[in-house]
């Protein structure tokens, strides 16, 4: 089905892929896994022709589809054959709704219109999305815009399909549709597929291969149990357990909380916001408090995103008050936001550069603390890379630092999963902690539990609109799986 014979991908002096030879035969599940920055999003876009069609790369050696060399094909037509869902999905929606993009792919293929609602009704309804089909894009959550991405791909019903990181904005219910989704597809009708992830618990049960990459080669390839009993080499490259926690409804794993002598340093009382004519915040109340680690969790859609916008002040509430505390900082620079997708704020041309703004903007420009920002964030060697040359994961510890770099009382991170392999997301973590015990405040949006659990001493619920439930995660995070042997 597809067979790439020592593919090498240079990215001017960069290699993206150093001599992959693989073969992944029809009707395969296969999860592909390793460090942030390894090569795994580099061999996606290899599979459907857009490297070296349409990404400006080097590749050496061939890549065949169906018995087919890529270089020899278009795009168009390696799209009925290859379907890719990228790791950022607001870079593959263009059209003005959700059900205008998902009838798009099948559409272009030239179907009846009879077919065409047949295959968008299916793929609404098999990524949990028919309720938004007439809903702008623009309107949508990260989550929600991850579940029209795939749902715009299933329509298409590829013969191969590859994901990269679909679970990393998807809440419980969303993973494990998506799941099962994916299981009955290459059960039933024998689609081929390749899920590129860092969090291996659910795709790990469900795989029946798994590569293992690692500076932009293949260093495991092997049955899922196989390759992840090698305990020593997944320890080595950082890579997380395969198996999650148990998987509940958040106020099952949440215990009640004492609450804190600390002064808050800011208080939301009644606020409201809305999009045209959908409220997403209503008559919400809360208080952060100074030297606070708080995890805020909730569905798709229920308004995360929209209070952390709200608390950085992109976001004016309709209504209700948002009352900082006098001594929080001067505009600009109490509250960092890392956003949930890292390129809609990085605009320098290279990593130092971006670490440095901010503070040199400010005039307040400490070189130690950029140089302890690159080696906290492994970006050191990286320092003079172009953004755009980054991975995912490269590209948000990036955006993080330069955030850190202001040393703001209020950290808002948003889904900072996206991209990261486990040992660089807890190293990030770790030195968030310590400015944490410094007396810095942090919130963490997540759906993932392991983070949650080993974090947060506060978790927030966030349910229509409003906090729902506060609490303390109810003990340590416990893996499911025993069977499945663990990598760190």
């Amino acid at each position: 089905m597809i067979d790439l014979e020592h593919v090498t991908v240079r990215f001017g002096r960069h290699v993206g892929l150093d001599e992959v030879s693989v073969g992944i035969r029809q009707g395969e599940f296969v999860l592909v896994t390793g460090a942030s920055g390894c090569g795994k999003s580099t061999l996606t876009r290899c599979l459907n022709g857009l490297i070296p069609l349409s990404v400006r790369a080097e590749l050496s050696g061939r890549v065949m589809v169906d018995g087919h060399p890529t270089s020899g094909a278009t795009i168009a037509g390696l799209a009925a054959s290859v379907g890719l869902v990228f790791q950022n999905p607001a870079t593959q929606l263009f059209c003005l709704t959700v059900g205008e993009e998902v009838e798009f792919g099948p559409r272009n293929l030239g179907l009846g219109e009879a077919e065409i609602a047949s295959r968008a009704a299916w793929a609404l309804g098999a990524t949990g999305v028919t309720s938004l089909r007439d809903r702008p894009l623009r309107a949508l959550s990260g989550g929600e815009q991850q579940r029209v991405a795939i749902a715009a791909v299933l329509a298409m019903k590829p013969r191969v399909l590859v994901l990269d990181e679909p679970t990393s904005s998807l809440d419980m219910q969303g993973r494990k549709g998506l799941m099962a989704t994916l299981q009955q597809l290459n059960a039933t009708s024998g689609m081929t597929i390749l899920v590129v992830e860092h969090r291996l618990g659910e795709v790990a049960r469900l795989a029946t291969r798994a590569l293992v990459m690692d500076s932009g080669r293949v260093v495991a390839d092997g049955e899922t149990g196989a390759v992840f009993a090698r305990r020593a080499l997944l320890r080595q490259l950082g890579l997380r357990r395969p198996a999650e926690t148990a998987e509940d409804e958040w106020g099952a794993l949440l215990v009640p909380r004492r609450s804190g002598g600390a002064r808050p340093i800011v208080e939301l009382q009644g606020v409201e916001a809305r999009y045209g004519d959908r409220t997403v915040l209503s008559g919400l109340d809360l208080a952060l408090h100074e030297g606070e680690f708080t995890a805020l969790v909730g569905d798709n859609g229920s308004g995360k995103t929209t209070l952390a916008r709200v608390l950085a002040g992109l976001v004016k509430p309709r209504k209700g008050r948002v009352r900082w505390r006098a001594d929080h900082g001067e505009p600009g620079r109490g509250v960092g936001l890392l956003f949930q997708n890292p390129l809609h704020q990085l605009f320098c041309t290279t990593v130092e550069e971006e670490v440095r703004f901010g503070p040199a903007n400010f005039g307040c420009l400490d070189p130690g603390r950029v140089e302890a920002l690159l080696d906290a964030s492994d970006l050191a060697a990286l320092r003079s890379r172009p953004v755009h040359t980054l991975s995912s994961g490269q590209q948000q510890r990036t955006a993080l630092a330069a955030v850190l770099s202001l040393r703001p009382r209020l950290i808002i991170l948003d889904e900072p999963t996206m991209g990261q392999d486990w040992r660089h997301l807890s190293a990030l973590m770790d030195h968030l902690s310590g400015l944490n015990r410094d007396g810095c405040a942090v919130l963490l949006i997540s759906h993932d539990y392991k983070l949650v659990h080993r974090y947060a001493e506060r978790v927030l619920i966030l349910r229509d609109g409003r906090v729902a439930a506060d609490g303390a995660p109810a003990g340590p995070y416990r893996p499911v799986n025993p069977e499945v042997p663990h990598a760190v």
